[in-house]
């Protein structure tokens, strides 16, 4: 009877080349989309705040609005956060974070300033300037 030929073992597999995700690298991408949709909802809060507060906006706080502005922004900030974490070197998963943060801080202080102080509305709480800043927003921060 013939006898098969001794078949050579399998080689190692191959380091993985650094386009593929391992899991640090796509639990990264997971925890910015998540951190993008925070980030989403923290910018309509802090804008329908200064809104309310300021009484600036077609009724107080323009809740409706910023409402409809919601699924929006929290699915387009999670988008940016996941893009950028993507376009990021696959170095250590927590340094990927590092420009995902900076990104969206940028993101949420432009939307603060674009929809959360309406300037030259008339507010009539009397509590705010006639740029519709509220007094607790930083100085140092656009707005």
């Amino acid at each position: 009877m013939p006898t098969e030929p001794a078949q050579a073992p399998a080689p190692a597999p191959a380091p993985a080349p650094d386009g593929t995700r391992t899991w640090p690298g796509a639990l990264s991408v997971i925890a910015s989309g998540l951190l993008g949709a925070a980030a989403g909802c923290l910018a309509i809060t802090l804008s329908s705040r200064a809104r309310a507060y300021c009484d600036a906006g077609w009724e107080a706080g323009g809740v409706a609005e910023l409402t409809f502005l919601l699924p929006v922004l929290v699915v387009g900030f999670a988008v940016c956060a996941v893009v950028v974490a993507m376009l990021t070197p696959r170095r250590h998963p927590l340094l990927r974070m590092v420009p995902v943060v900076l990104v969206l801080g940028v993101l949420v202080v432009w939307f603060f300033a674009v929809e959360g102080t309406l300037d030259g509305y008339p507010g009539d709480s009397g509590l705010c300037g006639p740029d519709n800043v509220p007094p607790w927003w930083p100085g140092w921060l656009p707005a």
